[in-house]
This record gives structure tokens, C-alpha cells and sequence, in this order.
């Protein structure tokens, strides 16, 4: 899953912060133990000279080596034993452990190159908050009422508007349900207020939750960025726009509404067909029509986005002026 630096970094700290807490928790307990238990601080002290002799022992390379380090093991061993003892007759099972946060990677948060389950579940949270302030946090398939939109035949389209809108929202929750690696592309098409933005936000939400990584972002807010990255430097629009490039979702909002320039239509253009050739899944929402894009950008952006992307027609009347913030 290809997160971002930010998420990463956002996960590597709370990782650490865990980590050192425990640490810091376990320190006060055997602080406490010792003051209880003064031997115990004995044994502890014996038991690490115990190993420094032992390393020197191995380095010494006399002929005793083996039965000065056998000697030395079996006094570890004793010490051990009675420190054992005096923890079980003295605290509670577990008190004194020193469990580390992760078994795995001991709370470093990798193995080797290959990140930890422990910072894998750090990064899910911290992309799923991201999307939330996002997207917004009422995104939720359960919340799409489709009883908003009329069972009626919409007379601009002489088709049943509810009937259109059922299937568009089925599509759009089998899609998050089953996405994969090869769930294709998604364009939303429609007017505005009709649930374009709010169903992007649940597949965003939906597919985040099965650990896919997922970049959300207005058309206004990406073509800014990648400005940004490529005239002014910006380290932290060059670290979205590779997000935008590498993650395995992109979810591109109100297309059409930004500025077009020649940057932005090189832009888009690149992006589209970059992701098109990586087979990463991208949905495009726009007010626009297919014939709208091709004469607002141009026909090949046009053929891309027909030949490459599943088009899905939201119709009916502005959701947001019968419900205000209800739900759609």
C-alpha cells in the first residue's frame, strides 16, 4: 500500500510515542519494585555483570573459556530462578514483563525494509482520519437516501430518475465492497447537489478501511499542488503529488471548476494516463458531460476518460435545497 510520507510519518510518531510510554511505564514499575524488593535490584545488577563476564570470558581466549562461561551461565540461571520467585510471591502475574508494544518488530515499526502489521494499522487510522476531514465524516453508504431523487421519468433525460440513481448507487457500493488492484476506473457525472461528492467519500472511506491507500482532492486543490511542485518546489506539494501518482485510489472531486491553463491540461492529461498505464484506480467526479470535458480540455483527455473510465449518470433535482444537511 503506498501511503504517504505525511501518514507515515503521523504513524511512525505515535508508534514511538507508545513505545517510549511503555518503556517509561515499565521503569516506574521496577523503580518500585526495587524500593519493595531491594533484592531484586541485587539480582538485576549481578545479572548484567553476569553477561559482561561472559563476553570477556569469550574474548579471552584462555583454555578455561567454556567452564568459566558454563559457570557463568549456571549462575545466570540461579539468579534468574530466584528473581522469578520473589516477582511471583511479591506482584501480580505480568507486572514486571517486559512485553515490547509489537512482538514482531519490538515497536520499531519495520522488519528489515518490510513495514510491521503494528505501523501498517497506525497507517490505516491516519489516512482514515485524513479522508475524514476530507470527505467529511458523515460518509456512509447507509446514509444515501435514494428517496430524494423522484420516481419519476426525468423529462431532460426520459428516464426514471430513482431507477438511474439505484443503479449508480449500487455500482458505486459493490464497487468499494470488492476493490481491488483491478477495479477500473469510475467517472460521476451530473449536475450539482445530486450526491456526486458523497458517494466518492464512501468508496473513499470504504476502501481505506480494507487498507488500500486512498488520496481524496478537489480539482481546485490537486492542480494547485502539482503548480506548486513544479514552478515553486514546494516540498509538500511535491510529496501530494506523488501521492496523487502512487496511491492505489485517487478520488478526483468537482473536475471542471479549477482554472484551465496549459499547465493544467498537460497536467491532467499525464496524471490520467499514468495511472491508466499503471492500471490504478482513479474516479473523477464533474459536473461536466463526456462532450463538455472534450470541449473544455480536449479530445484526448475526452477519449481517455471515455475509453478507459465506467461513466455513471447522476440526475434529478438539487439534493442539498430539499435537505439542507440531511442525508442523501
Amino acid at each position: 500500500m503506498a501511503y504517504s510520507k505525511d501518514v507515515i510519518s503521523r504513524a511512525q510518531e505515535r508508534l514511538a510515542i507508545s513505545k517510549a510510554r511503555r518503556e517509561s511505564q515499565l521503569a516506574q514499575r521496577l523503580t518500585e519494585a526495587y524500593r519493595q524488593v531491594p533484592r531484586l535490584r541485587e539480582i538485576d545488577r549481578q545479572l548484567r555483570l553476569s553477561m559482561a563476564s561472559a563476553v570477556q570470558a569469550a574474548f579471552s581466549g584462555g583454555q578455561d573459556v567454556q567452564a568459566a562461561i558454563e559457570n557463568i551461565k549456571q549462575d545466570n540461571l540461579r539468579l534468574q530462578e530466584e528473581r522469578k520467585a520473589l516477582v511471583e510471591a511479591n506482584f501480580r502475574l505480568g507486572w514486571l514483563d517486559e512485553t515490547p508494544i509489537c512482538s514482531r518488530c519490538g515497536g520499531v515499526g519495520y522488519m528489515g525494509s518490510t513495514m510491521c502489521d503494528c505501523l501498517k494499522a497506525l497507517c490505516l487510522e491516519e489516512q482514515e482520519k485524513e479522508l475524514t476531514l476530507l470527505a467529511g465524516s458523515d460518509a456512509s453508504f447507509d446514509r444515501f437516501c435514494l428517496e430524494y431523487y423522484a420516481d419519476s421519468v426525468d423529462p431532460r433525460w426520459g428516464v426514471n430518475t430513482r431507477t438511474v440513481m439505484a443503479k449508480t448507487f449500487d455500482t458505486c457500493r459493490q464497487y468499494a465492497q470488492n476493490f481491488n488492484y483491478f477495479s477500473g476506473n469510475l467517472l460521476f457525472s451530473g449536475d450539482t447537489g445530486l450526491g456526486k461528492t458523497f458517494l466518492s467519500a464512501c468508496i473513499a472511506k470504504e476502501v481505506a478501511a480494507k487498507g488500500f491507500s486512498v488520496a481524496y482532492e478537489s480539482a481546485v486543490h490537486l492542480f494547485s499542488n502539482m503548480e506548486r511542485a513544479r514552478f515553486e518546489n514546494d516540498a509538500e506539494a511535491r510529496e501530494k503529488v506523488q501521492k496523487y501518482t502512487d496511491c492505489d485510489l485517487l478520488i478526483l472531486d468537482d473536475l471542471g471548476t479549477e482554472i484551465v491553463g496549459q499547465f493544467t491540461l498537460t497536467a491532467l492529461y499525464t496524471l490520467i494516463n499514468d495511472r491508466i498505464l499503471s492500471k490504478k484506480a482513479t474516479i473523477i467526479s464533474t459536473n461536466l458531460t463526456t462532450d463538455g470535458i472534450a470541449r473544455r480540455y480536449n479530445p484526448q483527455i475526452a477519449s481517455r476518460l471515455r475509453g478507459n473510465f465506467q461513466r455513471l449518470a447522476f440526475i434529478g433535482e438539487d439534493i442539498r435545497l430539499k435537505t439542507g444537511q440531511g442525508k442523501l
